[in-house]
């Protein structure tokens, strides 16, 4: 794998930092940081990269987390990298949020770091750093693809609960980018719970007009997805009500929609139940890749 040092040198990725790189499973998992223009700060995520980048470019999955989280939760916790090693793909992992002391921020969870919800902000004091939605689709992209043995041709997007809204938000306004789309308990229709519709309105200020290409739901029934979807969500997870998977599921089956979404008994909203079904959207997610 080219380091990020050699890339720098090349005059790629120059004010990033490689904050760690660890071997697994033949491959590096990698951590760095670099200043960011869209979030006015500094930014990390984290990076595996397969034994088959050290020779060529390899197809890359993006993982978006959920609130609370940062790019470490996944990357340590859903045990991605040994499906994504067999399966020859890279993952990046971003954050959720902009960080940091001059960075806005409130003391619910669901509000400021932690909880960027993939969007862009336009309200005070949140329109300085929070532009999520510019980062993981436009700064971080350009700086993966320049500074690292990835293929921009061939990309899929995943993610959990926040992350989830996230990557079927992103997946559906970008056509021909994404091969495949899956997500594990997704905020799924944001305008209409208490999940969305708070931060919306800190964020995107009380225009609700404004929140609809941010809803996942509204998004499948205007346009779709066109590739496969994948969603697994735990039917013991405390947040049902919250989340309303059926809203989605229904804008999936009225649209006709190429995908499948799978009720999983027993199973809540923990890593525990990510970790369980990880195999699976990695290698629907490769299936497509490789396609």
């Amino acid at each position: 794998m080219a380091s990020v040092e050699f890339e720098a040198e090349r005059g790629k990725g120059k004010d990033m930092k490689t904050i760690s790189e660890n071997r697994a499973y033949g491959g590096v998992q990698g951590v760095y940081s670099h200043t960011s223009e869209a979030c006015g700060c500094d930014m990390t995520f984290g990076l595996f990269l397969p034994e088959e980048a050290e020779t060529q470019p390899v197809p890359v999955i993006w993982y978006l987390s959920g609130l609370t989280c940062t790019h470490e939760n996944a990357m340590v916790k859903a045990g991605a990298q040994k499906w994504a090693a067999e399966a020859g793909v890279g993952i990046v992992f971003p954050d959720t949020s902009p960080r940091g002391a001059g960075v806005a921020d409130d003391p619910a969870y669901d509000v400021g770091q932690g909880a960027g919800f993939y969007v862009n902000a336009t309200e005070a004091p949140w329109a300085a750093n929070f532009r999520m939605w510019d980062y993981v689709t436009d700064e971080l992209p350009r700086i993966l693809f320049n500074a690292f043995p990835v293929e921009e041709a061939r990309q899929s997007i995943m993610g959990h609960s926040m992350g989830g809204h996230g990557a079927l938000t992103i997946g559906m306004s970008f056509p021909g980018r994404y091969r495949s789309v899956s997500a594990f308990a997704p905020i799924a229709h944001p305008t209409a719970c208490d999940w969305g519709r708070k931060p919306f309105a800190a964020y995107l200020g009380p225009d609700e007009s404004k929140w609809a290409a941010y809803d996942a739901t509204l998004l499948m029934r205007k346009r779709g997805f066109d590739g496969p979807i994948l969603i697994d969500q735990g039917a013991a997870d405390p947040y049902l009500d919250t989340l309303m998977p059926e809203k989605l599921a229904e804008a999936m089956m009225a649209r006709r929609q190429n995908g499948a979404f799978r009720m999983q008994k027993g199973y809540d909203h923990s890593y525990f139940f990510v970790s369980t079904f990880i195999e699976d959207h990695i290698g629907f997610h490769a299936a497509a890749l490789y396609d």
